[in-house]
C-alpha cells in the first residue's frame, strides 16, 4: 500500500540539481552519499556545466532529465532556490529535498521562506527542509544527505526524526549498535511535518520504535493522529523534547499558570499517549537499545547480578533514586542461589556473584538462570564493565548468550558501570550475538524504568467516560463564561459544584447583621473572607480571617475587613484536617485546557509540586496524577494522622476535569485552592475562575 511519502523516502529516481565534482562540498556528497547506501534506482546529476559527475550522467537542468523523477534533491544555495523550486513543479517532481537555509539579504515581502512554503503546499508537494540534513534510510539504501555518513548506518528497526542537524549524525553514525530503519532531518518543515514522517513510519513494518528529537510541534492534530496510531500498533516512541526551561511568554492571572511551567503542555501530552521521555541523547541511546531489542520487558521488576559489591551499592543507590524497583525473589530462587554462591555472598536481588575463579562461569549462568526465571522477574540486567581482549568479558558475553537461550521470553542484558572506550570491540560482537549493551549504570537505569513504563501504559485499562451534567447546566456556564471576566469566588464555587467537585458550605452577604447571622447558622469556628468584586488574590489582601472561635471576636474581624475592603463576604465553616493540594486548569494555545493537581495552600509556588494532564481523566488517571507528587505520601497518614480519602480526591480531580474538557475553551484559567482531602474527603475551600478574554487580556 502506498503512502504519500514514498515519492520522499522511497524514491525509484532521484535528480541531484546543483551536483558537484568538486570534493568535500555537499553537491558532490550527495552523490557519493547514494552510492554509499547502495541506492538501486535511477540517478541523474544536475548541472551545466559537466557531461557526468561522479559516475552518474549530468544534465544541464532538471526539465532535460528524461523523465519525471520521484525525487528532485535541490543542492543550491537560497539564491536560486525559488526558481529551482518553481521548476521541479513544473517538471511534476513526485518529492523535494532542500538543505539550504533560505534566508536572503534585502528579502522582499513575503519572504523567501513563506513563498517557497506556499509553492510546496499549493502543489501538495512532500518536501523535506529546508534547513535540513536530508535523511538516510538504510531500509531502502537511500542516503539522500550533502555528508556522507563515515561508515554504512547500521540498519535495524529505529526511525529517528530530528529537528536537530548535529543529532541526525550524532546518532546515526557515532554507535553501530543502534540500528536504524530511516533516519530524517526534517528541518523547519516547510510543507512535511514530523507528524507526517511519523504517520509513514508506522506504515513500515521495519519500524519497532520511533524516536524523536523535538524543537516544537507544527501540526499538534497530526501529531496527535500519529500518537494514536504508533499506540494502536504497539510501536513505543521515545521523544527528547528540548525548550523545557524556556521562560514562559504569558503572566499568569492564577496560581495554577504560575505552576505549571513552559513545559506543561508536553508533559501532558506525553503522558496521555505514553510517550517515553528522556532527557538528553545517551539516555535516548540507552531506551532506544532496550525498546528496539526483540524482546520486550514482562510482568515484573529487575534482577540484576554483577561481580562487585561496592559497584552494587551503587547500582542500589541509584535505583532508589531514579524509583527502579528490584524483583522480589522467591524462596526457590533464594535456595538456588544459595545453591551456587560461595559462602559469605548473600542470595540477595541484585546479586554480587564474584568469589572465586574455580567455576565462575557455570556459577554466573546458574544464577542468572535462577534470576531469570523467577516469576517476579520482568528483566535481567548483567552488570560488567566490559573490556575487549579480556577472558572474563568474553566469558560473560557467551553466558547471557546461553541464558537468553535457556529461558526465552524475557529479555536480558548487559550493563557497563565504566567501560570508556575499551570495550568497542566487544559490545559489537555482543550486539551481533544478539545481546543488548547499553553504557551507564545510570543509563541503563532509565532504560529499565522506561521499559516498564511502557508496558504499564500498554496494560492500562480503557478510559472510563464520566457521566455529563445536563445540558442546561452547561448552557447556563457556557453563556455565562461568554461574558468574560473572572467570576467570584461563589460563581466559581457555584461552578465547581454544578460539575461534581465537593465545595465548602458557604454564604455571602454584605452586611454586619448577616454576616454573623451566616456564622451563627454554619457554626463556629468559621472563616471571614473578602467578597468584594475585583480582589483576586485576597491573601495578598488581608481579605482572610481563619478559625474566628465566637460573636465577639468575628464582629471584630467583619468590621476591620468592611473598613478596609469593602463590606461584601464570604463566610463558611473552618475545614477539617486533612491535606493541602490545589487544583488548576490553564489554557495552552497549542493544545488546549491542562488538568493539574499539586501541593496547596501558601506553598503551591514555593513546592511547585505538580502533576498536569490533559482532560477529561478518569479516576483512574486522577490517582496516577495523585501519585506522582512529591508529598504523596502525607495522604496515607503521618504520626498517627487518618489517611485521606483517596477515592473522594480521585473523583474531584475527575470532576475538574471534565469540567475543563466541556468547558475549558472557554476557560483561561481555574485555580481552586486550598482543596483540603482529609479522612472524610476532598472539599474546595477556596476557587477562582478567569474566562479566557480576561486571561488574555492579562498576558496582554
Amino acid at each position: 500500500m502506498s503512502h504519500r511519502l514514498d515519492p520522499l523516502l522511497k524514491p525509484r529516481s532521484i535528480a541531484f540539481v546543483g551536483a558537484s565534482p568538486r570534493e568535500k562540498t555537499p553537491g558532490n556528497g550527495i552523490l557519493k552519499a547514494i552510492r554509499m547506501g547502495g541506492y538501486e534506482g535511477k540517478v541523474y546529476a544536475v548541472n551545466p556545466k559537466y557531461p557526468e559527475i561522479e559516475g552518474y550522467p549530468c544534465f544541464p537542468s532538471l526539465s532535460a532529465v528524461p523523465e519525471s523523477v520521484d525525487l528532485a534533491v535541490l543542492c543550491v544555495g537560497s539564491r536560486i532556490l525559488e526558481e529551482a523550486l518553481a521548476e521541479a513543479i513544473r517538471c511534476k517532481a513526485g518529492a523535494v529535498a532542500i538543505f539550504d537555509n533560505p534566508h536572503l539579504e534585502n528579502d522582499t515581502s513575503p519572504p523567501l521562506v513563506k513563498r517557497l512554503q506556499r509553492m510546496a503546499r499549493e502543489a501538495g508537494l512532500p518536501l523535506c527542509g529546508a534547513n535540513g540534513m536530508g535523511y538516510y534510510g538504510p531500509a531502502e539504501k537511500t542516503f539522500v544527505c550533502g555528508y556522507p555518513p563515515p561508515a554504512p548506518v547500521a540498519s535495524g528497526g529505529i526511525f529517528f526524526i530530528t529537528h536537530s542537524g548535529t543529532a541526525f549524525g550524532a546518532l546515526t553514525t557515532s554507535d553501530p549498535r543502534l540500528g536504524f530503519s530511516t533516519i530524517v532531518s526534517s528541518g523547519m518543515e516547510l510543507a512535511t511535518t514530523m507528524a507526517d514522517y511519523m504517520d509513514y513510519a508506522l506504515e513500515q513494518p521495519s519500524t519497532r520504535v520511533l524516536a524523536l528529537f523535538m524543537e516544537t510541534v507544527r501540526d499538534p492534530a497530526g501529531f496527535i493522529a500519529a500518537l494514536e496510531k504508533a499506540n494502536a500498533k504497539g510501536v513505543p516512541v521515545v521523544a527528547l523534547k528540548i525548550g523545557r526551561t524556556e521562560t514562559a511568554a504569558k503572566l499568569a492571572v492564577s496560581h495554577s499558570g504560575a505552576i505549571a511551567g513552559n513545559d506543561a503542555a508536553y508533559e501532558a501530552l506525553f503522558d496521555r499517549y505514553g510517550v517515553v521521555r528522556v532527557n538528553d541523547l545517551y539516555e535516548m541511546a540507552a531506551v532506544l537499545t532496550l525498546l528496539s531489542h526483540d524482546r520486550k520487558v514482562v510482568a515484573g521488576n529487575l534482577a540484576a547480578l554483577g561481580d562487585s559489591g561496592g559497584e552494587r551499592g551503587m547500582l542500589i543507590d541509584l535505583a532508589a533514586d531514579l524509583g527502579v524497583e528490584f524483583a522480589r525473589i522467591n524462596e526457590a530462587t533464594i535456595a538456588r542461589l544459595r545453591e551456587r554462591l560461595v559462602p559469605g555472598l548473600d542470595p540477595v536481588n541484585p546479586v554480587d556473584a564474584w568469589g572465586t575463579m574455580v567455576d565462575w562461569e557455570n556459577i554466573f549462568r546458574d544464577c542468572l538462570v535462577a534470576l531469570q526465571e523467577d516469576p517476579d522477574t520482568g528483566i535481567t540486567l548483567l552488570f560488567r564493565d566490559l573490556r575487549s581482549n579480556e577472558f572474563l568479558s568474553e566469558g560473560q558475553i557467551h553466558i547471557v548468550r546461553a541464558v537468553a537461550d535457556a529461558v526465552p521470553g524475557k529479555p536480558i542484558a548487559i550493563a557497563t558501570n565504566f567501560s570508556g572506550l575499551g570495550h568497542r570491540d566487544i559490545a559489537l560482537r555482543a550486539g551481533g550475538l544478539g545481546i543488548p549493551v547499553i553504557d551507564g549504570t545510570r543509563n541503563a537505569l532509565v532504560a529499565v524504568k522506561a521499559a516498564m513504563g511502557y508496558r504499564d501504559f500498554c496494560a492500562r485499562p480503557a478510559s472510563v467516560k464520566s457521566a455529563p451534567v445536563a445540558e442546561k447546566v452547561r448552557t447556563k456556564w457556557r453563556v455565562r463564561l461568554a461574558q468574560g471576566g473572572a467570576l467570584d469566588e461563589t460563581e466559581s464555587l457555584a461552578l465547581l459544584a454544578d460539575y461534581g467537585v465537593p465545595v465548602q458550605p458557604h454564604a455571602v452577604v454584605d452586611s454586619a447583621v448577616a454576616a454573623l447571622e451566616a456564622a451563627k447558622t454554619l457554626g463556629f469556628p468559621v472563616v471571614l473572607k473578602t467578597a468584594t468584586q475585583g480582589i483576586l488574590h485576597k491573601t495578598d489582601k488581608g481579605g482572610v480571617k481563619l478559625g474566628i472561635v465566637d460573636e465577639a471576636a468575628f464582629k471584630e474581624a467583619y468590621d476591620d475587613m468592611a473598613k478596609r475592603l469593602g463590606p461584601r463576604v464570604l463566610v463558611a465553616p473552618m475545614a477539617g484536617a486533612g491535606v493541602e493540594l490545589a487544583l488548576g486548569m490553564i489554557s495552552d494555545a497549542q493544545w488546549g485546557p491542562l488538568v493539574i493537581v499539586g501541593a496547596g495552600g501558601t506553598l503551591i509556588e514555593v513546592m511547585k509540586d505538580r502533576a498536569v494532564a490533559l482532560p477529561p481523566v478518569d479516576e483512574a488517571g486522577a490517582r496516577r496524577m495523585v501519585d506522582r507528587l512529591r508529598l504523596r505520601p502525607l495522604l496515607d497518614g503521618k504520626r498517627g494522622a487518618a489517611p485521606s480519602d483517596m477515592a473522594s480526591l480521585a473523583r474531584a480531580v475527575a470532576r475538574l476535569s471534565a469540567l475543563a474538557a466541556d468547558l475549558g475553551d472557554l476557560i483561561g484559567e481555574i485555580d481552586v485552592n486550598p482543596l483540603r482531602c482529609g479522612p472524610q474527603g476532598a472539599v474546595a475551600l477556596d476557587a477562582l475562575v478567569v474566562a479566557k478574554t480576561q486571561a488574555a487580556a492579562a498576558a496582554d
